[in-house]
């Protein structure tokens, strides 16, 4: 099951702290190379954002967490979907196809016609995972569109860097 998570349960420390470990987790194999060692993806504070905002999207299975990602209207009318991630005891299980089915439904019910997904990738070396996500993104209708500037929308992570990467923006119509 995939649902919005309630905006209140940003005061909920246990939940924020259980969703930021399964981010971090899942980040740090998923990137291994990429960042200094000790990067952490998110953090508590960041989470609890996200969650007030209503922008965490939540997959269960039973009463566990299968799965979560940021899903948010952008100022410029696009859909974004990012901070995907799958529980690593289910892996392989559909959760990341159904997140970002959920996600597509959710922007063709607003009326959002592109849905955008970012992809930080090594420049000189390639990173297996990123490979898979990058086919995989492809796969399902997602292409690249552009190159973005880390520096200018996520200053803080550059210094963290631990190899010269691009990031890519991948957009996805969808009207088609």
């Amino acid at each position: 099951m995939i649902s919005f998570h309630p905006s209140a349960g940003s005061a909920d420390a246990e939940f924020v702290a259980t969703v930021t470990d399964l981010v971090n987790v899942v980040y740090a194999a998923a990137e291994e190379g990429i960042w200094i060692e000790g990067t952490e993806r998110t953090s508590p504070a960041e989470v609890a954002s996200i969650i007030a905002a209503g922008e965490l999207l939540v997959a269960r299975s039973g009463d566990g967490l299968a799965g979560v990602a940021r899903l948010r209207r952008l100022p410029t009318g696009e859909g974004e979907l990012g901070m995907l991630v799958a529980h690593p005891e289910r892996r392989g299980a559909g959760i990341g196809r159904d997140l970002i089915g959920y996600a597509e439904s959710w922007a063709r019910a607003q009326g959002i016609v592109t849905m955008r997904m970012e992809l930080l990738v090594p420049q000189s070396w390639t990173h297996p995972v990123k490979r898979f996500l990058y086919d995989w993104y492809t796969r399902i209708g997602y292409r690249v569109v552009g190159k973005g500037d880390l520096a200018e929308q996520y200053p803080r992570l550059v210094p963290r860097l631990a190899t010269p990467c691009d990031f890519l923006v991948f957009h996805k119509d969808l009207v088609s």
